[in-house]
């Protein structure tokens, strides 16, 4: 007898516990992302000092055009990461921004590779094509890339990560990106010395 009213109990309280996590001013909104359940950039930005940044991961993956990426190969580059999704409004505002400062920038060392999530393949390969992007971008449906970069997390969708020549965490961005504000920073980390 005295089991049952445990179960009851933890029952109960389980419940309790729920409902105070669903409701009031301090609940998370599960449908703030939408159907695709991302979360919008905050606007935050951060540009590391060089002794403050850490190392990213070795990230990899299948490219959107069937080949592959590693992180570890593009060292002594400038990587700019760019998260993003077809379903993503900014994602699309910021694209020809992107295109602007890869093209502005690739002859010095700078490689950028997109980062697609929660997509189909065929509508990522289309948003590269109705966009104009000329630049790689990898696959990852189930967000993998981002759940690696556990030093400085993107956090949001779009976002973007410049990593420097000796593979360190640069810069985050965590919002939509213009190119007079992205190019400067793309620009003074490629000039740096690895």
């Amino acid at each position: 007898m005295s089991f049952s009213w445990f179960r009851r109990g933890a029952a109960v309280l389980s419940l309790a516990t729920l409902a105070a996590c669903s409701t009031g001013a301090d609940a998370v909104d599960q449908g703030s992302g939408g159907s695709q359940r991302f979360v919008a950039g905050s606007g935050a930005s951060t540009i590391y000092a060089l002794d403050e940044r850490k190392s990213a991961p070795d990230i990899s993956g299948k490219l959107l055009d069937g080949g592959t990426f590693r992180l570890s190969q593009a060292k002594g580059d400038v990587v700019v990461l760019n998260f993003w999704g077809s379903w993503c409004a900014p994602c699309r505002a910021e694209a020809d921004d992107l295109e602007r400062v890869y093209t502005a920038t690739k002859a010095s060392g700078v490689r950028f590779v997109g980062v697609n999530v929660k997509d189909t393949e065929s509508r990522a390969k289309a948003y590269d094509v109705n966009f104009k992007i000329t630049y790689p971008s990898l696959y990852d449906q189930a967000g993998r890339v981002a759940l690696q970069l556990k030093a400085a997390p993107p956090n949001a969708i779009p976002a973007t990560i410049v990593i420097d020549r000796s593979g360190r965490v640069a810069a985050v961005f965590r919002k939509g990106l213009l190119d007079n504000e992205l190019q400067p920073v793309v620009e003074r980390i490629a000039a740096e010395k690895p």
